[in-house]
Parts: C-alpha cells; structure tokens; sequence
C-alpha cells in the first residue's frame, strides 16, 4: 500500500480519488492543481498549485517530497502535465498511472463532425453555423480569435483572457449544468453550431443532449495522443485497485 500518494488533480475524478484516499489509514495524498482556476473547490488531503518546472521539476518533488506512487486524473486534453508525468516517473522509478475516462461516443440523430485540434474546428466552423457556443475552454480561444462574421458566446468560470474573438460573449458560471439549463442556453442565444472538446465527462454530456434535442451540428474536437507505454485506468475504482485498494 503506497504511503504517499500525488494525484495530478484538476477533474472530478481526481477529486473524487482524493476523498477516497483521505480515509484511509496510514496513506497520504496530496492533490496538484495548475491553478488556473482562480476559486477551485475544497479537496481532501493536502493541496499544492502551481506548476512544477517541467518533468524534471516534477521528478525532483517526487523525490524530495518520498511519493510512491503517482495517478494523472488531469483533464484528457491536459497533454503538457501528462507527457511531463510519464517521463518523471520514468526518471525517479515512481509507479505512475493514467486516469482518463472514456470518450464520448456519437448516438442516433447526433450531428458530429470530428476534427483533430482547434485549429481544424476553427477552419470547419464557417460552413456550419453563425451562433457559436464555444465549449473549449478559456485557454484555447486563441485559435478562433481570427475569425469574423461569427457570434460566440463562450462560458468559463473565470473571465477568459485575450485574444478572444471579435465577436465574443461571455457567460460566466460554474457547472455542472442540467440538460434544461443546456437547452435554456441554446436556445437563448440562439445558437446554431456548438464546439467542445471530447472530454468524456458525464457532468459537461448536457450540452451534447441539447444539441441533439435540438438538431444542433457539433464539432468534436479529438483528444491528443497518451504518451507511449503508460499505463491507464478509466474511473477511480481502477485507480484505487491499481494502488492495490479495495473499496473503502
């Protein structure tokens, strides 16, 4: 049984991991968050933010602070911290593991149109709608900040930071939302076109119903690529078994 357990935290499977292992006897957890959320939630265990320097930076917190075990229940697109976190673990010999839910999958009557990165929705976007509720989160508007003759509204809950698109409104709010609260939104706004990353969460799959309800098109953006050779797990249940924990 690991003594000292950092979870790379930001979702609500980290979350929910961290609470798990805060009840239990003899083990230590300490959640990471990157702090780009100004107000995060409370977290049991203990709780760092910031970033650590790299994946040699991560390595030698993991030494120094005697971490036996590492679990990356980070965003899925979160691709920076996780290519940081196979290669300190690498490095210090610290038994590591993913943790990534599974993606979405499309149902009948769903509109989707995937697309490898921002980049790729940013091109596909005029061909599809006017009124965009763009779900990507506040750090990747730059990849739309060029286009015009489009509407976006943009929910965060933070103010997003420029460049923003010309054309932007912001809808400031904390989820998790309701399919009525999706639905109210969409229609609202009148939106004609929704963009989100495949980020698999139950709590932001709302939005997707709406849309289908709706007769909205999507555009899908794909998760990057885990880096080779890590080992994954897709909920906390796996997590907890892989640290050799049964239920608690």
């Amino acid at each position: 049984m690991p003594a000292h357990v950092l979870v790379l935290g930001g979702t609500t499977e980290a979350r929910r991991l961290a609470a798990d292992l805060a009840t239990r006897p003899g083990v230590r957890v300490t959640t990471s968050l990157a702090g780009r959320v100004a107000r995060p939630g409370a977290l049991a265990g203990e709780v760092r933010i910031g970033g650590f320097g790299g994946a040699q930076g991560l390595a030698d917190w993991l030494r120094a602070h005697h971490v036996d075990a590492l679990v990356d229940a980070t965003h899925p697109f979160a691709e920076a911290i996780t290519a940081h976190a196979a290669r300190a673990a690498a490095a210090t010999g610290v038994p590591a593991v993913v943790l990534r839910r599974p993606g979405w999958q499309p149902g009948p009557g769903d509109r989707w149109h995937h697309v490898p990165s921002l980049a790729a929705a940013a091109e596909a976007l005029p061909g599809l709608g006017r009124r965009v509720f763009l779900s990507t989160g506040r750090l990747g508007l730059a990849a739309f900040a060029h286009l015009t003759g489009l509407h976006f509204v943009v929910r965060s809950v933070d103010p997003p930071e420029p460049p923003l698109p010309p054309d932007t409104e912001v809808v400031l709010a904390r989820g998790p939302f309701t399919l009525a609260d999706e639905t109210e939104l969409l229609r609202g706004h009148r939106i004609d076109v929704l963009v989100t990353k495949d980020s698999g969460a139950r709590a932001t799959a709302a939005k997707l119903t709406a849309a289908r309800r709706l007769g909205l098109p999507v555009i899908v953006v794909h998760r990057p690529p885990l880096p080779r050779g890590v080992t994954t797990v897709p909920d906390v249940a796996g997590a907890l078994q892989w640290l050799g924990l049964g239920p608690a």
